[in-house]
């Protein structure tokens, strides 16, 4: 027996709309990763041993390094991230909250809280 352990945000349906909209917490993961790494002065983004052990055996995630958690369409981040050696920690910390929230609100209408970063290492550019 399967069990369904994949969480989704339903989105309201609206005036309009032929069908339901779900969104999976990986997606909005996701998206917060991505956002994360366009931001000049970080390296990667750094995930945990689970992470590691299934990128070694061929599975891959892009929301690495990226937690969400969604209540009542309210979104909370936690993010691991390497930054790249030179770089002003609070300010490129900053920079990424600012980028992660308008993605984040922008592709899926959900209101971003907070983003938490916590900087697990720092790289030197190769």
């Amino acid at each position: 027996m399967e069990k369904d352990t994949e969480r989704n945000i339903s989105m309201p349906k609206e005036q309009g709309q032929i069908g339901e909209v779900r969104i999976a917490d990986e997606v909005v993961a996701s998206i917060a990763a991505l956002a994360a790494l366009e931001v000049d002065g970080v390296a990667s983004m750094a995930g945990n041993a689970t992470d590691e052990l299934l990128s070694r055996v061929g599975v891959k995630g892009a929301n690495k390094g990226a937690k969400v958690e969604v209540e009542a369409r309210v979104v909370s981040v936690e993010m691991a991230v390497n930054l790249k050696y030179g770089y002003n920690i609070p300010a490129v910390s900053g920079k990424i909250q600012e980028k992660v929230k308008s993605a984040i609100e922008t592709m899926t209408g959900l209101t971003v809280s907070d983003v938490n970063i916590r900087i697990v290492g720092v790289v030197m550019n190769g």
